[in-house]
């Protein structure tokens, strides 16, 4: 019997044994990192104190001699795939694991060091990564992803999510979150990440959540029928995701076997003020203007 990936996750965190952490530098494009957690690098990779990445094709090293033979040899300046988003110098291609499964692999073992729960490693065929780069002279450099099944009996539409450490707190996060909600725009659907988050997903998602939230719900003249409904058709955030997020602001009560919205203009504008749920950094949404997101 085929069992699920949050079964198996379950079943791995149950009977969990401790993972050595050997690797812990990497060095990838011009950036040296810090590993966080352990991740199953095969054979003696896994045991090295620092790998070196091509930041383009994502092959791993063990010496720095054959990292820099590498990059004198290596073609790829790019992610493989399609790339759907393009603004400015932000770009973002769409990677089958099938059709790309060592270039997915790598990204999977390169992203377990700075994630906790990751289970998937090897098995990327039914997955599709989405690869946010920063493009110069030099090419497309690898900023962060998230993968997503390509059927998810959970109704999931981001299975990872991870921006690089170099990256972080400049507003990437909520960008490839924004970018996987336009996804399921696109496809009618709503959707959630895929559970458990990590500490620092939680945080980007409920202020991405509460940002969204907020811009909507003030004005909102007329006020519709069903507003949770309404909510989660204009946004694909699920309602049990708008719940929580409206109760972490206040704006939610539980009356007569249902939760009831209750808002207030004023309310609403002084989370609006504070700098907890301001707009993200990034501004260029997909399907903002002058952004191109094809899914053809």
């Amino acid at each position: 019997r085929k069992i699920t990936r949050n079964q198996k996750r379950k079943h791995d965190e149950i009977n969990h044994i401790t993972k050595v952490k050997y690797v812990d530098k990497i060095q990838i494009g011009n950036f040296e990192i810090d590993a966080w957690y352990f991740s199953p690098f095969p054979e003696d990779y896994g045991k090295q104190p620092k790998l070196w990445i091509c930041e383009f094709c994502l092959k791993y090293m063990k010496y720095e001699k054959t990292f820099r033979h590498h990059l004198s040899h290596c073609q790829w300046r790019q992610p493989p795939g399609k790339e759907i988003y393009r603004r400015s110098n932000i770009s973002v291609y769409e990677v089958d694991g099938r059709d790309h499964k060592i270039y997915c692999q790598n990204l999977c073992l390169l992203a377990k060091l700075f994630l906790d729960h990751k289970t998937l490693y090897f098995d990327v065929e039914p997955f599709i990564f989405y690869i946010l780069t920063e493009v110069t002279k030099q090419g497309a450099h690898i900023v962060g992803y998230f993968s997503k099944e390509k059927e998810s009996p959970d109704g999931n539409n981001v299975a990872c999510i991870l921006t690089l450490p170099p990256y972080q707190r400049r507003g990437y996060g909520k960008f490839l979150i924004a970018f996987s909600y336009e996804l399921s725009k696109l496809e009618n659907a709503v959707g959630s990440p895929e559970k458990p988050l990590s500490d620092l997903g939680k945080l980007s998602y409920r202020s991405y959540w509460s940002w969204v939230l907020l811009e909507i719900l003030f004005p909102a003249e007329p006020e519709p029928a069903d507003p949770l409904l309404s909510s989660s058709q204009m946004t694909s955030i699920t309602q049990s995701d708008i719940i929580s997020t409206l109760q972490s602001l206040n704006m939610v009560k539980y009356w007569k076997g249902q939760h009831v919205i209750c808002v207030t203009p004023k309310l609403v504008e002084e989370h609006l003020k504070s700098a907890q749920y301001k707009k993200p950094p990034i501004t260029g949404e997909p399907g903002g203007r002058g952004a191109k997101l094809s899914k053809k």
